[in-house]
């Protein structure tokens, strides 16, 4: 099971995805209450891998990351991953009624995608790893 992490200063998302790209769980937290979230998850679900993105504060959150948990932890580049997670949003969620008419492209989600980009994260990773 690996933990996918998308750390922001006043939020993150998180996700949990198997190896054959199953996830089964993916939220947006408040900074100040991630890591009780981050640990209760690797205890539930016996996490083997922490996916984190290498941007914005992410030398921070390695640090607290390390002093807290056991799970090894690998940096993916977060390059184009939030317009990732937009075109995400739209495949899990998919516009109805007029909003189809607008093109993908132009279309914003109606919240934040910081989950969606920790899937996008551990999507990176195993792609790595299959390769």
């Amino acid at each position: 099971m690996f933990l996918g992490f998308d750390p922001g200063k006043d939020k993150c998302g998180i996700a949990l995805m198997n190896s054959q790209r199953h996830i089964f769980t993916h939220q947006i937290i408040t900074s100040d209450r991630v890591m009780p979230e981050i640990i209760k998850l690797i205890d539930q679900y016996q996490v083997e891998l922490l996916v984190m993105g290498n941007q914005t504060t992410s030398g921070m959150w390695q640090k607290k990351l390390q002093s807290n948990i056991a799970v090894p932890i690998i940096l993916i580049d977060e390059y184009n991953s939030s317009l990732e997670a937009r075109d995400l949003y739209w495949k899990m969620y998919p516009a109805v009624g007029l909003a189809r008419l607008i093109p993908q492209g132009m279309r914003l989600p109606p919240r934040p995608v910081d989950d969606l980009v920790a899937i996008i994260l551990l999507e990176r990773y195993l792609q790595q790893v299959s390769a």
